[in-house]
């Protein structure tokens, strides 16, 4: 008796909607809960939120490399890990059958903004090392880019070269970037 009122209930077009449309956003949440617990640093106190006193030197290096690398090491792997577990379940709901074409669409331009993410977070990476920074991991988010780089000081120059950087590869705004030494 229970399986049937649950077979009716789950065989309306709007439950299934609804319950695709909870999924995903649930799987926001989690990215969104996952960049503020792990990623966003120092609590968004960068260059992004007008704060710039003492903006050159928001880093607590002790001046251990191996320690910093595996920092960044670290970092860019738990990006990854979270970037994956966000991917497969918006596979799942472009792979269901019970989806609706609205939220497969959704799912889909998810993955590809994803993936154009990826691919400027990357590209961000490379250039900023090779102005001379030893490590940078760079994390896009909404409209908004974190660049952590290896340094014990961030002078003026370097955080404009690192601004420009953002902005030639992303568009974003120097106002929703931050950069952090570490």
């Amino acid at each position: 008796m229970k399986n049937e009122k649950l077979k009716q209930i789950f065989s309306s077009k709007l439950t299934k909607s609804l319950a695709v449309f909870l999924v995903v956003l649930l799987i926001g949440a989690a990215v969104y809960v996952n960049y503020k617990l792990f990623y966003d640093p120092v609590d968004g106190m960068g260059y992004g939120d007008g704060n710039m006193e003492n903006n050159f030197d928001d880093s607590a290096a002790t001046g251990n490399n191996a320690e910093e690398e595996n920092y960044f090491t670290a970092t860019a792997l738990n990006r990854q890990q979270s970037r994956d577990e966000a991917i497969d379940v918006l596979k799942l709901v472009c792979e269901s059958e019970e989806s609706t074409e609205e939220a497969k669409a959704e799912a889909t331009a998810k993955i590809s903004q994803i993936a154009v993410d990826i691919q400027n977070e990357n590209n961000i990476e490379t250039l900023v090392k090779a102005k001379g920074f030893t490590e940078c991991v760079a994390i896009i988010s909404e409209g908004s880019v974190s660049v952590i780089v290896g340094a014990e000081e961030l002078q003026a120059a370097e955080a404009a070269q690192i601004l420009a950087i953002v902005y030639d590869t992303t568009g974003v705004n120097p106002e929703n970037v931050s950069i952090i030494n570490k």
